[in-house]
């Protein structure tokens, strides 16, 4: 191990909180005074998605950040300037972290290779999660994390933000109403249009910061042991700290990361559960720049018994959006937006086949408006309510489970290029 590392880690527990370092938990909180209450909540990963939960967690009146926790100091850093909470406490080891009394939920949002252990440990706390996607990288591992919440029986939110639109609701209880004829596809896709120089996934902590830092300046301020944690150990690497996604040792690629979003919306949206079938392709077009995982990624589910095809489009060489689009026999549902941000959509009459057919542009036959539907609280303040209540959150863990099966048939039929099948009775890929 080089030196350097050694004296960083040394550093960095002079500074940061542990077990030992408690403070005594609050007074007991009764009746009202527990439902008014802010949530306490820790966060686990503070890095591009758990730094922006942060921000979110710490603008809301239903939460309050008591403490945060990283491996990389300028993380810490900068959750603890973002927290709004000058008695926040800082942790190395996220299970000190979950041994603070203090804390009362926790909102992990580190890479995905440390989501399993983290929320198996999280519920044997009997703390509430959010979580973010994707859930894990096996079916086994999505079993394991079911199990154990629901033994604890503990609160759990998955990280989809596109769960806090009510337009997937009432787009769904149009289309079983029959209002654009039987849905024998559904497109969805995404796309992102970089150059080599600033590729996707390539950043550094922050989405489409290109900036690459001092790696002498990242090895002194983080414990490249303590991330790495399950996945292969290797020597000190900056592009799989900075650019895990590109990686098979801590995540799955588009299929967790982007596709995971799409497929969830369409579960949002008709709520058939996991699909029968997949087949899945994908290679590297454009971005040779030693990346593992494709940068295009093609999978096609079936809904047998629904004779319904979905379709997801992964390229990561154009700008063009494909946002959930719903084809029926006599119409089409065509959302505004990419699966997280899909807030409304637009219903077309079947129109001609070709644009120069047209005497006059298409128009929607009727667009959906958020104002006028019912209003639902946002992905994180469904979660922290549901922390009081007891009540589940609208992407609780079964939902979770169905989001991870499905990503994870695109995954496994592209690792083991064939087609693969979900056996729902004994709940394995076949």
């Amino acid at each position: 191990m080089p030196e350097t590392l050694s004296l960083s880690r040394r550093r960095f527990l002079q500074t940061t909180g542990t077990a030992a370092a408690l403070a005594a938990a609050p007074a007991v909180l009764r009746g009202a005074e527990v439902q008014d209450a802010p949530v306490r909540v820790g966060f686990i990963g503070t890095g591009v998605r758990g730094w922006s939960l942060v921000r979110e967690m710490a603008a809301s009146k239903l939460a309050q950040v008591v403490a945060v926790c990283d491996v990389y100091k300028p993380h810490v850093d900068r959750a603890v300037q973002a927290a709004r909470n000058d008695d926040v406490r800082t942790y190395l080891d996220y299970r000190d972290l979950l041994a603070d009394k203090n804390v009362e939920a926790v909102c992990i949002g580190t890479p995905d290779h440390w989501h399993e252990p983290m929320v198996l440990d999280a519920a044997a706390a009997g703390k509430p999660v959010y979580c973010e996607k994707g859930l894990t990288s096996s079916v086994e591992s999505a079993k394991r994390m079911r199990d154990a919440v629901k033994k604890a029986g503990i609160v759990f939110q998955l990280g989809h933000q596109g769960r806090q639109f009510a337009a997937s609701e009432a787009a769904g209880e149009m289309i079983r109403g029959g209002e654009i004829g039987p849905v024998t596809l559904i497109k969805t896709g995404r796309y992102f249009n970089g150059t080599r120089e600033r590729a996707p996934w390539r950043w550094y902590g922050w989405y489409s910061e290109y900036t690459r830092p001092d790696p002498r300046e990242v090895i002194a301020n983080l414990d490249w042991e303590r991330w790495l944690g399950p996945a292969p150990k290797i020597d000190f690497d900056e592009e799989h700290f900075w650019h895990w996604r590109c990686y098979w040792a801590y995540g799955t690629g588009q299929a967790g990361d982007l596709l995971s979003h799409e497929l969830d919306q369409v579960q949002a949206t008709l709520g058939w559960g996991i699909p029968d079938t997949c087949m899945c392709l994908g290679h590297n077009a454009y971005y040779h720049d030693g990346r593992e995982v494709p940068d295009t990624w093609l999978a096609n589910y079936t809904f047998e018994k629904r004779h319904c095809s979905v379709m997801f489009e992964g390229c990561m060489n154009s700008h063009r959006q494909q946002p959930p689009e719903y084809v029926g026999k006599s119409g089409r549902v065509i959302f505004n937006s990419i699966g997280q941000a899909a807030s409304r959509f637009s219903v077309y009459d079947d129109g001609p086949a070709f644009p120069h057919m047209r005497n006059k542009p298409l128009e929607p036959r009727s667009t959906y408006d958020p104002a006028a539907g019912p209003q639902w609280p946002s992905h994180v303040n469904d979660f922290l309510q549901c922390v009081r209540t007891g009540e589940q959150p609208r992407c609780h863990i079964d939902e979770a489970f169905i989001e991870a099966v499905t990503y994870l048939m695109s995954f496994v039929s592209y690792r083991e290029q064939r087609l693969v099948r979900w056996d729902a009775e004994k709940e394995q890929l076949v």
